[in-house]
């Protein structure tokens, strides 16, 4: 019998019902952050289903690597515009975050509630070193992968020490991107797009039971091109200028019904600027975010925002989620509208709502231009620029929650020696072992729990 990989004949074409249900389950299941969340629509929509040609999904996921953002979660957008227009591409998108984010506000919420609770600081206890070594293993495979050049590495270095001097992360970013285009310009080099963002979504590796040439898809390289596909520029405008006006009419009712200095209205604000920093990942942005959070809003501590990493991390769906946790418990500590819980509920979908809304924007507003010159410009020297300032920034991030880990007391009090042994075997079990990351989260919160029943 025939394998279904190898027939010439495409599948049958797939209703938006049917593209729904997945989108959902996708949703559900997508742990392992961006690299592995890519590698599962790889198999799922390519090897698997044949919805989609391999040539078009490299092709968005090359675009999606450009943008800032969760790359994961604007390829889910990209490819359910693709198949099914507007509609397809809000529910792919909006799908891929929804379940993350119920689980998220239900976690949120337990741990207002229980989270000084014995057994509650048994747990986080655990998921700390976890997460500071997951934070560590981040710049790990960063830096094996893109710093590959001298001047890469000093400009990892001038990064983690102008982030520990307190430079503003925008201007880091800026200026990263301009010595990263000078440099490639002097040196003639043409760095692949690819290799550059690597770090953010590895492109997926091919198996043998990867379709080959043969195996037709739905929607194939030789498709008639969807009409919703095609480029003009009054499309293009018309797309931005509703993307902007969404996210100013918002923004603004937010401003008009509670004031500019409202916490709802500078979580709008500020988490519409942090959507379009986060190039190079959660983990990139997560420096900007907790500064701001911490230090300048005082929505939650330092410690504080390690638990809702530590959370994010255990949950399905895009790692930046855990901006959902800093809304929640931003609302939750000053009880907007008068109620706590409510006030909570609402700030973390307000942060939702301002965080992922570039996004969508992106995709619907670009796609066309993608899929009709199927061209993308070179900017890969800034790209590496970038990569290699966030791996100084994300070191920074290292050093400040292990600080939290290993001082919980502060400078002036003992080290927490079992911590420092926890976050070493995590980085050990992450790095140099390969296990998953839900492996070594419930690991650690296992010997969490232990040291609590011992002491």
């Amino acid at each position: 019998m025939e394998h279904p990989l190898n027939s010439v004949h495409p599948p049958a074409p797939v209703s938006l019902a049917q593209a729904l249900k997945f989108w959902l389950w996708l949703g559900c299941v997508s742990f392992g952050g961006p690299a592995g969340q890519i590698a599962l629509m790889h198999e799922e929509l390519v090897v698997r289903r044949r919805w989609i040609s391999e040539k078009r999904y490299l092709h968005a996921l090359n675009y999606c690597m450009l943008l800032p953002g969760p790359e994961a979660q604007q390829l889910a957008t990209y490819m359910g515009w693709l198949m099914h227009g507007t509609r397809g591409g809000v529910a792919a998108g909006a799908l891929f975050v929804l379940p993350s984010l119920l689980l998220l506000i239900v976690l949120s919420w337990a741990y207002t509630a229980w989270g000084q609770h014995p057994w509650g600081q048994a747990l986080l206890w655990g998921l700390k070193p976890a997460v500071t070594a997951l934070v560590l293993q981040a710049a790990h495979r960063m830096a094996t992968r893109t710093l590959k050049a001298r001047w890469l590495w000093w400009l990892a270095a001038l990064s983690f020490l102008g982030t520990l001097w307190g430079l503003p992360f925008p201007l880091v970013i800026a200026a990263s991107a301009t010595v990263g285009f000078y440099m490639t310009r002097q040196r003639h080099e043409a760095p692949d797009m690819a290799h550059a963002n690597s770090v953010v979504a590895p492109q997926p590796t091919l198996s043998a039971n990867s379709p080959s040439s043969d195996a037709s898809a739905w929607l194939d390289d030789a498709s008639p091109q969807p009409a919703h596909t095609h480029h003009s520029s009054k499309r293009l405008l018309s797309a931005l200028a509703l993307g902007v006006g969404i996210w100013a009419l918002s923004l603004g009712l937010i401003a008009m019904a509670f004031g500019v200095n409202h916490t709802l209205t500078q979580m709008g604000g500020f988490f519409t600027q942090a959507a379009l920093l986060t190039f190079g990942g959660a983990y990139a942005v997560l420096p900007y975010v907790t500064q701001a959070a911490v230090v300048q809003y005082g929505w939650l501590s330092a410690g504080q925002m390690m638990d809702g990493l530590a959370l994010g991390e255990s949950t399905p769906g895009p790692l930046i989620m855990v901006v959902a946790f800093v809304g929640f418990l931003g609302g939750h500590s000053q009880a907007l509208f008068g109620h706590p819980l409510l006030g909570g509920v609402v700030a973390a979908c307000v942060v939702t709502w301002f965080t992922f809304l570039p996004s969508f924007v992106f995709i619907l507003a670009g796609g066309p231009l993608v899929e009709s010159t199927r061209h993308m410009p070179s900017l890969a020297g800034p790209m590496q620029g970038i990569t290699a300032a966030v791996i100084g920034v994300i070191l920074h991030l290292a050093g400040v929650f292990a600080r939290q880990t290993w001082l919980p007391g502060g400078w002036h009090m003992l080290p927490d020696l079992s911590a420092i042994a926890l976050t070493f075997l995590a980085l050990w079990a992450l790095v140099w072992k390969g296990y998953s990351v839900l492996r070594v989260l419930c690991g650690c919160v296992l010997l969490g729990l232990l040291r609590q029943v011992l002491l």
